[in-house]
């Protein structure tokens, strides 16, 4: 099942995605939430009821896709979790799991556009499976890690290289507004079957950047559940990304940044694609 955040006429809910469009849940199965984390803390009870909804499917064209989860509680990424982009990176494979949180005020939406700051031009792609929580949990053995994975979708952990080194934890330059397209939905592990089996590329006007799978991550996904939670509470609705496999433009040579009117398309087996054009960040302050 794939699972989506849309806005149609103004008013944004969740839906289900087929292949004529999206069925309205807040219309097929109106006891539902409207919102994805709190559809996905209603548990096993909402899923059953949204396999089960039927209706007359809105076009896709007809609507704006937004984030699966627009307001997670944690946005968590993972760095050099991949063997090439290791090796691009010219550094050693890391012991333990390298984590930096993007902050959630940089989701967007799966085919919004994204800024080129006006503080750096070291703007820069990176295209990662996405997971999204589904149960609240804590100390997960890696072993039942599957059980509390709601979905996966595709993440562009956008970066803003120079930004990126101010600090030891990358934050400032993972955070940017904008730089954290998600989407094109949630889809069910039952649509995925293994999550370490799949194709990922990523394109800068149509050029091949990125082509890998997801076989080669150093950390895999039960690894990164079982190893965060022992740390935190994860919760429902919670946006995980695996890392970025290697062609990331930092490591051309020379660099090869994005430039205002590039398009970056991210594609993933059994998931689908997510594409961002490259505008100028507002010049505008402001102060609410």
């Amino acid at each position: 099942m794939k699972l989506a955040t849309f806005t149609h006429q103004g008013k944004t809910r969740i839906g289900v995605v087929s292949d004529t469009g999206i069925i309205d849940l807040s219309v097929a199965a109106p006891e539902l939430p409207a919102e994805m984390s709190a559809f996905l803390a209603a548990g096993a009870a909402a899923m059953k009821a949204a396999r089960a909804a039927a209706g007359p499917p809105i076009p896709l064209a007809d609507v704006h896709l937004e984030a699966p989860v627009m307001t997670p509680s944690k946005f968590l990424a993972i760095g050099l979790n991949y063997a090439d982009h290791i090796a691009e990176s010219k550094t050693e494979k890391p012991e333990m799991q390298l984590w930096f949180n993007k902050q959630v005020s940089c989701v967007n939406a799966p085919d919004d556009p994204i800024h080129k700051p006006r503080v750096s031009d070291a703007l820069d792609y990176e295209g990662e499976l996405g997971m999204i929580i589904g149960r609240r949990c804590r100390h997960v053995p890696k072993d039942r890690a599957h059980e509390v994975i709601a979905g996966f979708c595709i993440v562009n952990d956008v970066s803003v290289r120079d930004w990126q080194f101010h600090s030891q934890t990358m934050t400032m330059g993972k955070s940017f507004d904008t730089h954290g397209p998600v989407g094109p939905w949630l889809v069910t592990p039952d649509e995925i079957g293994d999550p370490h089996a799949l194709n990922i590329r990523t394109l800068v006007n149509e050029e091949v950047r990125q082509n890998s799978n997801t076989r080669h991550l150093v950390f895999n996904c039960y690894d990164q559940i079982a190893y965060l939670s022992q740390a935190f509470t994860l919760l429902p609705g919670d946006i995980i990304s695996t890392g970025t496999p290697g062609g990331v433009g930092v490591a051309m040579q020379p660099p090869n940044f994005l430039k205002v009117g590039d398009k970056v398309r991210i594609e993933i087996d059994g998931i689908g694609a997510i594409e961002q054009a490259v505008i100028r960040e507002p010049a505008d302050t402001e102060i609410m």
